[in-house]
């Protein structure tokens, strides 16, 4: 596992995967699978993981925290950045940070409130989190006005963050004022798009952003890394030929959970078996719709495989 500190350019050398968790039936951490996931990322030229939102790290405990941390570290390949999640709350990411001090990930990212805080009071407790854990942390920008684009360059300055990931959704990603605002304050080197694959046409050529992150990469890695290159070559429209490939599931993640979604596409594209998801968070259980996930991840997977070939 990738142990030396974060630079701006392992921010760009790989599609950051945001990968489900693996669980087996009595919630406990599936180690197997959860490995088997990550060597399918990494056997498509993903370097960097991100266990997060699609991880349902929002309803772990912090008594599972250090069996989390080690089980990633174990399952990593020697090169694999693999980056834990804290929070959401202050108190529960204060008590995380202590925990992560002993472990040697470069980084942690910060899972977002959406209710209870305040754009200084983020800022506050980035800070304190960050200095807890003795190293720097990732923002999870994901709503309008969630921290003042001053209060991340100060926070960039003092070294209590290291990358920001970007994930407001618009209806058009080209116009995007708090956006232009943060890239104002902040180098665009420290910031990825966090959206999946459908922003990246926008994020990255209008925006410059250093990177992006991925769900569905879980399933069809190295059609995403090619979105990545091309985009880098400057070559949009092959770029755009190859983000094609993920709208179907994209659109069912849209249409229904992001989340809830992925994790039953990762299993039925037959990659890895997440098995039940962690309350608050329940499996899909609509035949209908889970038979319209079969389909479409199946297919991203075929595309993937023929990709490769």
């Amino acid at each position: 596992m990738k142990t030396t500190a974060v630079t701006r350019a392992d921010l760009a050398r790989s599609v950051i995967a945001v990968p489900p968790l693996a669980r087996n039936a009595d919630l406990s951490l599936n180690a197997e699978e959860n490995r088997k996931l990550v060597r399918h990322l990494e056997q498509g030229g993903v370097s960097t993981l991100l266990y997060g939102g699609n991880a349902n790290l929002y309803n772990t405990s912090v008594g599972e925290f250090p069996e989390l941390l080690a089980m990633l570290r174990e399952i990593a390949g020697p090169d694999t950045w693999m980056i834990p999640s804290l929070g959401p709350d202050y108190g529960k990411a204060m008590d995380q940070a202590a925990i992560l001090r002993e472990f040697d990930f470069p980084t942690a990212m910060m899972l977002p409130m959406s209710f209870g805080a305040t754009p200084a009071g983020v800022a506050t407790a980035i800070a304190r989190v960050a200095d807890r854990a003795q190293r720097p942390l990732t923002a999870y920008v994901k709503s309008d006005h969630y921290i003042a684009p001053e209060s991340l360059a100060a926070l960039v300055r003092d070294g209590a963050i290291c990358s920001i990931k970007y994930a407001v959704v618009r209806d058009n990603p080209a116009h995007d004022e708090y956006l232009t605002r943060i890239l104002d304050a902040v180098d665009k080197t420290y910031v990825v798009s966090g959206i999946g694959e459908r922003p990246v046409l926008d994020h990255l050529p209008k925006f410059g952003l250093a990177g992006f992150t991925s769900g569905s990469i879980c399933v069809a890695p190295r059609l995403s890394m090619a979105i990545l290159r091309a985009l880098k070559a400057g070559d949009v429209d092959r770029a755009a030929a190859l983000r094609e490939q993920y709208l179907p599931l994209e659109d069912l993640r849209d249409g229904s959970s992001p989340i809830r979604v992925l994790h039953e596409a990762v299993t039925l594209s037959g990659v890895a078996d997440m098995g039940p998801m962690l309350p608050m968070f329940s499996n899909i259980d609509d035949p209908d719709l889970l038979a319209r996930i079969r389909t479409a991840a199946q297919a991203l997977l075929a595309a993937d495989q023929a990709f490769a070939g």
